[in-house]
């Protein structure tokens, strides 16, 4: 009996001895190699970038097809691109286009109601979507591929006999005066919204906003007439990617959108010019709810299509970003901003802007105001380094992934450069254009292109809490004002 006890001891000896060890050993610190630097960190590098194959030809309506397959998931989304536009609409009825769009989806069609169309895409989780924009409108789909007949017959009628429901209209004239009554809630759609009138000038069609007075003169004979003048066959760009067969998608589209008869006569479209407004000037927004300032800089800009396009991009790239230089000295070396930006946003076919700003504490406004601008004198004075240079490229090209995740992504740049009148190899252009900018480059087309003799400043933020005031600018300050006019009721 002794002898069995003393046994019975070591074991439980032992037991506690490795369960002390176990836990010692998962207690003691892991022994790995201390971390490397990020600058000494290698990647492989990127995969060469190409368009995957596709196929593009011509109803004989004047319709124009790209066709992608991608059998991955039994799915198929469709778009297309219609040429027309909100620049397109009278001054008198701003925002026509817009809700000619949305009817065109919401108002059901000559033989649907809203409400069937509704029930048929909810029971094939379906959807169908119509929109018109400032440069072009827009129609898409999206739906499993067992069901790309019926959904597909019912986006043809939304294209081809939209009904405009009067009831649905009076509910989208509604929720528009909602979204006018709230346009001022945010500052920072405040900023972007009024700089946009300052540069382009607030009755530009790039710029002009939809009042209560410009929704009372808009009648559904109005979008009835904005449809039938540019909704035609010859002025549409389809283009379908997906889990479909080619012969069969080709007889579908033939049956349907293939008997669509273009118009013997159409107006040409003519795309609005746009010149700067404004040349210099603070301009101030005064709302004493906030404790901080919506700072916005601009002037006009340029179009996609300048040679200098990439070069201009390398700026941004400069600019922008944690590694930037506006974060860098406006964010962490002076804790001016919250958030801080630059950017030269080219248009397709007409100038875009050259925009930078941010969100600043309101006692911050003016040094932030100077620092800013200081940062777009210093990139046109002084050479940039070959680290900055290399940062800013490698931010854009290592981007270029990400915009060839997926076929639809590629359907959607293809339909857009033929919109536009773009090669289709345009983005391997622009990154080759990236590739080859150098450090004279920058500071050349930063001199040529970025003018801070027309920067136009506006600031959104409470006038009280703004010290030093604005007028330490040494500038003249001139009050926006952006109360909302009710309309005049005849």
């Amino acid at each position: 009996m002794v002898q069995l006890s003393a046994i019975k001891q070591f074991r439980w000896l032992g037991l506690i001895i490795i369960t002390v060890l176990v836990i010692l050993i998962f207690r003691l610190p892991a022994i790995a190699q201390a971390p490397r630097h990020y600058t000494e960190l290698e990647f492989p590098p990127l995969p060469e970038l190409s368009l995957p194959s596709y196929e593009r030809y011509q109803l004989k309506n004047g319709m124009v097809v790209y066709l992608i397959e991608d059998h991955q998931l039994p799915l198929i989304k469709g778009s297309a691109l219609i040429k027309t536009g909100a620049r397109l609409e009278s001054a008198e009825k701003v925002g026509l286009a817009g809700i000619t769009g949305r009817m065109m989806r919401l108002g059901g069609t000559s033989q649907h109601s809203p409400n069937e169309i509704n029930e048929i895409l909810e029971q094939r989780a379906a959807r169908i979507e119509v929109g018109i924009g400032t440069t072009s409108g827009s129609a898409g789909f999206n739906t499993l591929s067992q069901d790309i007949e019926t959904v597909f017959k019912i986006f043809s009628e939304i294209l081809q006999q939209p009904r405009f429901d009067p009831q649905q209209l009076m509910l989208v004239k509604t929720q528009t005066q909602g979204q006018i009554a709230r346009r001022n809630d945010d500052p920072n759609d405040i900023a972007s919204r009024e700089l946009s009138k300052l540069i382009y000038g607030n009755q530009s069609p790039y710029a002009r906003t939809i009042e209560y007075s410009t929704l009372d003169n808009i009648a559904r004979e109005d979008l009835i007439d904005f449809y039938q003048t540019y909704v035609t066959p010859e002025k549409i760009i389809l283009g379908l990617v997906g889990d479909f067969d080619p012969k069969t998608m080709k007889g579908l589209i033939e049956e349907t959108l293939g008997q669509w008869q273009p118009k013997t006569s159409t107006p040409g479209i003519n795309v609005p010019s746009a010149s700067q407004k404004q040349s210099q000037g603070v301009f101030f927004v005064d709302q004493p709810q906030l404790n901080q300032s919506s700072v916005l800089v601009g002037h006009l800009g340029g179009k996609l299509d300048n040679p200098d396009y990439p070069a201009l991009t390398v700026i941004n790239g400069l600019f922008n970003g944690f590694g930037g230089r506006l974060s860098n000295n406006l964010r962490s070396r002076q804790g001016l901003a919250y958030s801080v930006y630059g950017f030269w946003s080219a248009a397709y076919d007409y100038p875009g802007t050259f925009v930078a700003g941010g969100q600043t504490a309101s006692e911050n406004t003016v040094k932030f105001i100077t620092s800013l601008r200081e940062e777009i004198q210093k990139v046109q004075n002084t050479a940039i380094t070959t680290d900055e240079l290399d940062y800013a490229k490698e931010s854009i090209l290592n981007s270029f992934v990400f915009k060839f995740e997926n076929p639809s992504q590629t359907l959607s740049r293809l339909l857009t450069y033929e919109y536009y009148g773009y090669p289709n190899d345009f983005i391997f252009d622009y990154q080759k254009g990236v590739k080859e900018t150098s450090v004279e480059d920058v500071q050349r087309v930063a001199k040529q292109y970025l003018k801070p003799e027309n920067l136009v400043t506006l600031v959104v933020g409470n006038k009280q809490e703004i010290k030093p005031p604005l007028s330490q600018l040494g500038e003249e300050i001139t009050m926006v004002d952006v109360t909302i006019t009710q309309a005049t009721k005849p």
